[in-house]
């Protein structure tokens, strides 16, 4: 066996977003023979030395990467983003980067599988929506032609009794027209939380397997529009990862604007009746109410008012960071009750909601005539081959119940 590139050590602790105290730690080095782990693995990294074969495997394991890659002759180039629609801020962090990628890496390795499966089903056709229309149509158009293939109506919409069950029904109609919705905010847990300034959403434009990831550590409330902005990416043929902190400029504000049109026509927005008043309090309850009547979220609404010079970007701004505010500190609140009572969703039950039926029913269908092994199910599942009859036995008893 040759070598390793003690560069190649480097760049797979890097690119797993992993400092090196914490990845001495994680890949169980000690301090022996006089230095630190810390030290012996700063040593490793610039060559002094040859990891043990059980130290590769543990590396793999903690770097998230094939064994075989460790003796590749350079780092391979970055992971397969697409197109990079983002605005990032001047402070982003170079760590939710490296978790991006590697995110970014499970999903298409993934959606590479689950296109394969498909090109080898007898009667597997194109989806002719991908790529069906230009940003020359305009927002309104290309969110009536969403509209039309999912065949769902506004008026569903928000008859749904929650933003969850809301977002469900959308969800649902995007997975019966081809296109495979999966909730991803970190990489397996909370410690690897991908920030929404990093990454709101991922689409692969795909004609026969189309993915769209979403960043559930957003609200719920958001789902929806991020899940919109990305069919929005799918329509116009583009593959390719969006967030920001900023409104976003160019397709990205396209692409809000049909999310936005498909969940409030512009000329519904004028039935909102703002106060006038500089106050944040007022003119936030205002925005609350109007958006819960009609399952959609504030930040939404707010963005909306931005885009027809209702409100100031400076209004816009600091509404947006009160909606977050006040959804942290919920959030907390519920996470505080859940360590204090006892329930709650088992974990194959919240792993079959980050999945999508959509995806769940493909594996079931294609385990049953005998085109997926559980090994190959549990890769496009993102869970131990023995884990994936659990996954499925509980999406049938389930069903669409998100």
């Amino acid at each position: 066996m040759p070598r390793v590139n003690p560069e190649i050590l480097r760049w797979a602790r890097e690119t797993a977003g992993l400092e090196p105290e914490e990845a001495a730690h994680k890949i169980g080095l000690r301090a022996a023979r006089g230095a630190t782990a810390l030290e012996r693995l700063a040593a490793l990294e610039a060559g002094e030395g040859e990891p043990t074969r059980p130290l590769l495997v543990r590396m793999a394991k903690q770097y998230r990467r094939s064994l075989l890659t460790f003796y590749l002759p350079v780092p391979p180039a970055r992971g397969d983003r697409g197109e990079d629609f983002r605005t990032l801020p001047i402070d982003h962090s170079d760590t939710d980067e490296a978790l991006l990628d590697a995110l970014i890496r499970d999903v298409r390795a993934r959606q590479s599988l689950v296109r394969a499966v498909l090109e080898d089903e007898e009667g597997a056709t194109p989806l002719s929506f991908v790529g069906s229309m230009a940003q020359t149509a305009g927002a309104a158009a290309l969110a009536e032609s969403i509209r039309e293939t999912l065949v769902v109506s506004l008026r569903e919409f928000r008859a749904a009794p929650s933003t969850s069950e809301a977002f469900n029904l959308l969800r649902s109609k995007a997975e019966d027209a081809g296109i495979f919705v999966l909730l991803i905010g970190n990489l397996g847990s909370h410690h690897t939380a991908i920030s929404l300034e990093t990454f709101r959403g991922f689409a692969v434009a795909d004609r026969l397997a189309p993915f769209v990831i979403i960043n559930d550590q957003d609200s719920r409330a958001a789902w929806s529009f991020t899940l919109l902005h990305e069919l929005a990416h799918i329509w116009l043929g583009q593959t390719g990862v969006s967030g920001g902190s900023t409104p976003g400029r160019g397709i990205e504000r396209f692409c809000n604007d049909v999310a936005g049109e498909f969940l409030l026509p512009t000329a519904e927005l004028g039935t909102l009746d703002l106060p006038r008043t500089s106050v944040l309090g007022p003119l936030a309850a205002a925005i609350d109410d109007f958006a819960s009547e009609r399952n959609i979220s504030r930040s939404m609404v707010a963005y909306k008012l931005l885009r027809q010079d209702r409100i100031s970007l400076a209004t816009w701004s600091q509404l947006s960071n009160y909606f977050r505010e006040e959804w942290l500190a919920n959030r907390e609140h519920r996470r505080e009750l859940n360590r204090t009572t006892a329930g709650g969703p088992s974990f194959y039950t919240v792993r079959r909601h980050r999945l999508g039926f959509g995806l769940i029913r493909l594996v079931r269908r294609m385990l049953s005539a005998g085109e997926l092994t559980t090994a190959k199910a549990g890769k496009v599942l993102g869970v131990r081959a023995k884990q994936v009859q659990s996954v499925i036995d509980v999406s049938a008893t389930t069903n669409r119940a998100y």
